[in-house]
């Protein structure tokens, strides 16, 4: 690693720590909503959500609309008609800039969804739970800093969930 890069690293990692502080009392403070709705003014893209696998099916359980802030809950999917299915293949986190052009799924060509950002959430054994995903169905451009912070955020918000049941 050069060192402008490893200066640039070091230079991340302050500005990390304060959104994940900002995003632990978000979610401490004002609840999942608010919290989702922090990360998504961080990215281009419109919805943030939190996914649970349930079988076949995708649930959500929570979700940040840009257009409709209002909205705290999306619609549930087959889960193999989602890109968060292929997050667990993907080592935990994946990036799609433009999922009809993607030839790592050529059977996602006619989703919706277009950009995708989403990481793993887990739980404390180790098992899938679901996914904490940014996504929108025109193509963003992705944002370096958004896997770091949503691979960050992923376990405060499996344990907020445990909370909430």
């Amino acid at each position: 690693m050069t060192r402008q890069r490893r200066g640039a690293v070091r230079a991340t990692i302050p500005a990390m720590t304060a959104e994940l502080t900002e995003f632990q009392r978000m979610l401490a403070t004002e609840g999942l909503h608010a919290a989702l709705r922090y990360l998504n003014r961080r990215t281009p893209h419109r919805f943030t959500g939190v996914y649970r696998y349930d079988g076949e099916m995708l649930r959500n359980l929570a979700m940040f609309d840009k257009f409709t802030p209002e909205l705290l809950r999306g619609d549930d999917a087959p889960l193999a008609q989602t890109f968060c299915a292929n997050v667990q293949g993907a080592g935990g986190t994946l990036e799609v800039l433009d999922g009809s052009s993607d030839e790592r799924f050529p059977w996602m060509a006619t989703n919706p969804v277009i950009s995708y950002c989403g990481v793993e959430i887990s739980e404390i054994d180790g098992r899938p739970f679901g996914t904490l995903c940014h996504f929108d169905t025109r193509r963003c451009q992705q944002r370096v800093s958004d896997i770091p912070l949503l691979t960050a955020a992923a376990p405060l918000i499996r344990q907020a969930l445990r909370q909430m049941a």
